[in-house]
């Protein structure tokens, strides 16, 4: 059996600058991921997002939020940014479904550049930025290491752990479509 390894902080902080460097606008969808079940994965060539759903395939409708009977409704898609993800698997892509998101894109998903309500033009569906924080979880902390997921939740302005978000037009999404801004 082989264990895996995970990076310090000092390794994540040194790996930051690249992170930083994805596109403002223009940027790219680098993988889809459907979690059918609990635990299960399937990566995609394309996607179909539905207003009130998310994407289709995905076990969102069948997880509810904590304390309530339903999902919540402004955590319908998660997005990480590709170079993050990519920095915490330590640059194996086997990996980045591991996260738990749906879609990893390189794209500024600061606050700074999309903050909640900002739309975001992803294949030809749209989906607008949630005010529900995404954060790092024990199962990532398990996948990624502590440090990871204590990096990923420090820097909030940052969102190196991504963002939720809400499909508004349905449409599909293909890996390798761009994202970009809506005005």
């Amino acid at each position: 059996m082989t264990s895996i390894h995970h990076l310090t902080t000092e390794q994540l902080e040194a790996g930051d600058g690249h992170a930083r460097e994805s596109p403002s606008d223009g940027g790219t969808v680098e993988m889809i991921v459907c979690r059918p079940g609990i635990d299960e994965r399937r990566v995609l060539e394309e996607g179909r997002l539905v207003v009130g759903d998310g994407l289709v395939g995905d076990n969102y409708l069948d997880r509810p939020a904590k304390g309530d009977d339903k999902p919540h409704p402004e955590a319908q898609l998660n997005l990480m940014n590709s170079r993050v993800v990519d920095l915490v698997a330590e640059g194996r892509r086997d990996r980045w479904s591991l996260a738990g998101d749906q879609f990893f894109v390189d794209f500024d998903l600061s606050a700074d550049n999309a903050p909640a309500g900002t739309r975001l033009s992803i294949g030809t569906a749209v989906i607008e930025v949630s005010t529900k924080p995404h954060n790092g979880c024990a199962k990532f902390a398990e996948r990624f290491g502590i440090d990871a997921a204590r990096w990923v939740n420090a820097d909030k302005a940052a969102r190196r752990r991504g963002i939720n978000a809400m499909v508004v037009q349905a449409g599909v999404v293909r890996a390798g479509d761009r994202i970009t801004k809506l005005d």
